[in-house]
């Protein structure tokens, strides 16, 4: 029953819950005290597969149940292994809910140590999972290319595997205290922004007209096309071709990153 706010069930549960983290807890969080029998977790106003013989349930987000959850997880693994499973959370991978429950559910059974059984298939999937998303943060770290515009912002575009946004704040913020700059994701559409004095996050609206080589070659500072060939200059002068390593250069530089490095184009 699609949106029910049915409190207790015997069938199987599919959660349509708000996408954010804080909503995800909270459903964790009542179909713990509930003990309803999930099947599934469903985005809601998004298509996904569901049980068809699951009963849907709404969950509202509440920041205190969320907090709860949150804050006992600390009490029973380490800090690190609670943060794994909001790094898996932003994975996006489909039905990657389902195992964050299903381990946190694992973490509260009083079992020693349980962050260390790998031999739950629950445990090994967000340790697996978690150290993706963290390559991809670092990843992203290292091929941001800032470029300066004429209202001296510093914008770089990323279009990363998973969401790792939110993860990238502090590195920036510490890097480059003293100018504004913002990283927007393209595929999802917002980014955070740094006025030198906090980080937020946003969205931006692109018209037709901003997105033409025209107008973009006007947003930019009359100085960033001779930065942007300086560094493709030096690039080319410090690359060696007879240590040239095509296989290794693209383990550690995907080519599915090269249209937003500047040295690539």
């Amino acid at each position: 029953m699609e949106g029910s706010n049915t409190i207790f069930s015997d069938k199987p549960v599919t959660i349509s819950y708000d996408g954010t983290w804080y909503g995800l807890l909270t459903a964790v969080f009542d179909a713990y005290a509930r003990k309803w029998q999930i099947s599934g977790f469903s985005v809601a106003g998004r298509e996904s597969q569901s049980d068809f013989f699951a009963e849907t349930i709404t969950v509202t987000t509440d920041d205190e149940k969320a907090q709860r959850v949150w804050l006992g997880l600390q009490k029973k693994v380490p800090k690190e292994n609670c943060i794994q499973l909001y790094r898996c959370y932003l994975s996006e991978i489909p039905g990657i809910e389902l195992s964050i429950f299903s381990c946190i559910k694992f973490y509260f059974s009083g079992f020693e140590s349980p962050h260390l059984a790998y031999g739950n298939a629950d445990v090994l999937k967000v340790n697996q999972t978690s150290k993706m998303v963290y390559r991809e943060k670092h990843r992203m770290e290292a091929f941001v290319r800032f470029q300066r515009t004429s209202d001296d912002l510093y914008y770089a575009g990323i279009e990363p595997d998973f969401n790792v946004i939110p993860l990238l704040t502090k590195h920036f913020e510490e890097r480059y205290a003293d100018q504004n700059w913002l990283i927007y994701d393209i595929r999802r559409k917002y980014g955070i922004y740094y006025d030198q004095e906090k980080v937020e996050e946003i969205t931006l609206n692109f018209s037709d007209d901003t997105r033409s080589g025209t107008a973009v070659k006007e947003v930019f500072h009359d100085s960033e096309t001779l930065y942007q060939e300086l560094w493709k200059d030096y690039f080319k002068h410090v690359n060696i071709p007879s240590r040239r390593n095509i296989k290794l250069h693209l383990q550690h530089v995907p080519k599915r990153y090269w249209k937003h490095l500047i040295e690539k184009k």
